[in-house]
């Protein structure tokens, strides 16, 4: 723990990475935790200068790790708005807690190197590594459905560390309009596109509610998406009226999301782990996400050509990789009773348990009016 806890001078960053490092044999699952050990010096668990701040909406309170290095740079975040079009953020303290919680931060970085979503294989298999290959795979995919040519102009809702982004700007060359409500995620997602080597312009990333489209122009994107994104949504009629009002006629829009049978159809005790899982995750549409659900809400916003793609076999080697990663520190959160504290964990094994009764869904659609006419670029 850093000094904002115990009050002791913490050691150097780089000595307490290379401890962890040293620690951890360098094969199988510990030897991926272990290559991202020595990255891990500038995030949370690993800097100097860690605080604890209080998070008050659970009783009783818990709190959360933020570093001074994350502090900085959300401080540093420039301001291009003015009061008259400053974009309107929804309060949602759940979610900037789940995405501020250290079992988040670090669990993120040390599995997945910062992404936020599932890989994508093509068979099964019982050794998934690299992690990184089949999460590129699955950015390819959304490319593939989203099928916009190159120079198309997209919108990324809720945009994360911006690796998404990268990949459809880099590889598929579309122009990227990233939007999140988090502001370590937008600090992170900034830095990382000024690292990637794309030309100015290429992404852009601003802090901005989907929910809350109003300061983007009608009808000014050819392409919209979410990745694990949208299950976050508090009112996700609004959020698919703004997309379908930003897009062109023809516009496509890609969900790749989560559906499940329902829960009063499943045991008790996985049924009562998917509502904590909803509620600590801060996934309120995933309590509604049952199987023609989102192809009825996308008709009512005005869309047309729905297209439910099912990847649940595709993420399988993921799922299992996550279960077996969490089972004993699971048993143990179980059996203490502190679930809400490490979701991602129970969700790790729940999902892994209960693969038969969600799955993983690639939704697209299109708005009418095509074909679709680019943008001036």
């Amino acid at each position: 723990m850093g000094a904002g806890v115990l009050g002791q001078e913490p050691q150097a960053p780089d000595s307490r990475a290379s401890v962890l490092s040293r620690a951890l044999p360098s094969t199988s699952i510990l030897g991926l935790v272990r290559r991202q050990c020595s990255s891990l010096a500038i995030e949370l668990a690993l800097v100097p200068g860690m605080q604890l701040v209080p998070q008050t909406i659970h009783s009783p309170p818990r709190f959360i790790y933020a570093s001074a290095t994350a502090r900085r740079a959300m401080a540093a975040l420039p301001s291009t708005s003015t009061p008259e079009n400053t974009p309107v953020i929804d309060e949602n303290p759940q979610l900037q807690s789940y995405y501020l919680s250290l079992e988040s931060r670090v669990g993120y970085r040390l599995l997945l190197g910062g992404t936020r979503h599932f890989g994508y294989w093509d068979y099964d298999t019982y050794w998934p590594f690299p992690v990184s290959k089949f999460l590129r795979a699955m950015e390819d995919k959304l490319a593939q459905v989203l099928a916009l040519p190159p120079g198309a102009q997209v919108l990324d809702a809720g945009c994360g560390v911006g690796h998404v982004a990268i990949r459809m700007a880099k590889t598929h060359g579309l122009r990227i309009t990233g939007i999140d409500v988090v502001d370590h995620h937008i600090a992170k997602a900034r830095r990382n596109i000024a690292r990637c080597g794309l030309p100015d312009g290429a992404i852009t990333v601003q802090k901005m509610d989907y929910h809350h489209l109003d300061s983007l122009a009608s009808a000014s994107l050819d392409g919209a998406y979410t990745m694990e994104t949208f299950v976050h949504a508090t009112d996700p009629t609004a959020v698919l009226a703004g997309f379908h009002r930003l897009l062109r006629p023809g516009g496509r829009l890609a969900l790749f999301e989560y559906d499940h049978e329902f829960l009063h159809d499943s045991p008790e005790d996985m049924a009562t782990s998917m509502r904590k899982i909803n509620r600590y995750a801060a996934m309120p549409t995933n309590d509604l996400s049952h199987p023609g659900v989102f192809e009825q809400m996308l008709r009512e916003a005005g869309f047309e050509d729905i297209v439910v793609r099912d990847y649940s076999e595709n993420i399988r080697p993921m799922t299992r990789l996550f279960f077996l990663v969490a089972i004993i520190p699971y048993l143990l959160i179980r059996l203490l009773g502190l679930e809400r504290f490490f979701i991602n964990t129970v969700a790790g094994v729940e999902s892994y348990r209960g693969h038969g009764r969600w799955r993983f869904v690639a939704i697209t659609a299109s708005k009418p009016g095509g074909p679709l006419e680019l943008g001036k670029i």
